[in-house]
């Protein structure tokens, strides 16, 4: 038994089922809960209205709170941990350390640091499984080596789901244990050196309370979500994507919530949160592409054209393709991207502009709110062509297309594009087409109020092909 200890949160922000929580309270006297706004992060930061700064402040103040009607409270320090961590062991004269384990290529340096920091005074620290189902080398293929194909890699996760089941952990079984003290107001915005953000004019709401609130609406409709996933422009999926980032709900809780709904929508979206576990265990297994390398070494020095102009066109959804331009509006007024819209715009920018697949991942970590390392990687790696089980090279959306497939109407077109609301539902997809047609009479005039096609995706494509041959 502890006599006290620390448990330090990072990518787990809740009090229930948590695994280095739940050991913490059991294993311990008095436990103190820390949260800390690493500089090492934040310095990278040069959005300084971020939302995701502003959502985890706001999911740290609901810890606060709940830990407060146990008499208790949350430490929320600003600074580097591989200083703060020691220091506070000393100052609640704690003997261990608990954290769930973190796969990214920083966080798991950083964690290998302080154990060994901790070690030399005697302190242990015990980490934990928590942010997937199964990680690194739980999901082996017959010769004992990591899955780089999904379907196997799923349907051997399905078979040991069904085999060992989800035991969620009851945190509130040793809720006395939390340790009886005060502790400062938590660190304002401004402190942070942040500023607030217009998150709340949408509907992502923060903490668990908000993560239950937007499960309890999902799941009146997962029974939907294979049909309805794919359109941006009804609510057909869960928006839980944050919740999951920052671990405000638990993924033992929406695995177990999937399974027990059994229904095509429900096995549909357990596919999905296995994808997660998938990309996990790729970043664990192969850290090469954490080293901003592709997968597929074939790939690596496919020759781009890299049109600073194009890529500025297509950040500010200004490239004349519609279902670009919205996607793209989308995520930089949110925060947020449909995950259909997530693969459009990605091959888009890959295969019709033919700009890096790295500098689109990296205008997605500087703006989704979701952003995750080794599902963003994974996603623009399979947009790419050049990751493990993407689509192959010779796959290119187009984005006309895909327009007229998944907005039918231009509902979601309009929505971020309001000057195309004189379109019809045909002209809306490819204005250019019927602009050029008979440019008098066509509602709006093309090259003033929007863009001609920055591109002609036709050429583009044949010029992709021959870029992917080339290094083949």
């Amino acid at each position: 038994m502890n006599k006290n200890s620390l448990i330090w949160l990072r990518r787990d922000l809740r009090l229930y089922d948590n695994a280095a929580l739940f050991h913490a309270l059991k294993n311990s006297n008095q436990v103190y809960v820390v949260f800390i706004f690493d500089t090492h992060i934040l310095n990278k930061l040069k959005n300084k209205q971020d939302r995701r700064i502003e959502f985890i402040h706001s999911s740290l103040s609901e810890i606060k709170e709940g830990l407060n009607r146990q008499d208790s409270d949350l430490i929320v320090e600003m600074g580097e941990p591989e200083s703060l961590i020691p220091k506070l062991i000393s100052k609640y004269k704690c003997d261990s350390l608990y954290i769930n384990r973190d796969y990214e290529k920083y966080a798991h340096d950083r964690d290998n640091l302080i154990i060994k920091l901790l070690a030399k005074n005697q302190i242990n620290t015990y980490t934990f499984k928590d942010q997937v189902l199964f990680e690194k080398d739980e999901i082996l293929t017959q010769s004992n080596k990591p899955y780089t194909v999904f379907t196997p890699y799923k349907n051997n996760h399905l078979k040991k789901l069904a085999e060992e089941g989800i035991h969620l952990y009851d945190c509130d079984m040793y809720k006395s244990n939390f340790a009886k003290f005060s502790y400062k107001p938590i660190l304002t915005l401004e402190e942070l050196q942040f500023e607030k953000t217009n998150l709340e004019d949408y509907d992502i709401p923060s903490g668990t309370s908000g993560g239950k609130k937007l499960l309890e609406k999902f799941n009146k409709n997962i029974k939907y979500y294979s049909s309805n996933r794919n359109y941006p422009f009804i609510r057909g999926v869960s928006y839980l994507s944050v919740h999951n980032r920052f671990g405000t709900l638990s993924i033992r809780h929406l695995a177990k919530m999937a399974i027990e709904s059994d229904n095509a929508g429900s096995a549909t979206w357990l596919s999905e949160l296995i994808w997660r576990d998938f990309y996990f265990q790729i970043v664990a297994n192969f850290p090469h592409v954490s080293d901003n390398k592709s997968f597929k070494p074939q790939f690596e020095n496919l020759q781009f054209e890299n049109d600073t102009n194009k890529f500025e066109a297509w950040k500010n959804g200004l490239t004349g393709f519609p279902i670009i331009d919205a996607a793209m509006k989308q995520i930089n007024q949110t925060g947020y991207m449909h995950n259909r819209l997530r693969m459009i715009v990605s091959s888009f920018l890959v295969k019709d502009l033919l700009i890096d697949w790295r500098w689109g991942e990296q205008y997605f970590q500087d703006n989704l709110i979701d952003f995750d390392f080794s599902a963003n990687n994974g996603g623009w790696q399979w947009a790419a062509s050049t990751g493990c089980d993407s689509q192959p090279y010779f796959r290119i959306f187009n984005p006309t297309l895909q327009s007229e497939k998944f907005d039918k109407d231009g509902s979601f077109i309009k929505k971020y594009l309001p000057q195309l609301e004189p379109l019809s539902s045909k002209q809306i997809h490819a204005p250019w087409v019927h602009f050029e047609k008979n440019p008098d009479i066509f509602p709006i005039k093309l090259g003033r109020d929007y863009p001609l096609p920055i591109v002609n995706h036709t050429e583009q494509r044949d010029k992709a092909l021959n870029m992917y041959k080339a290094c083949k």
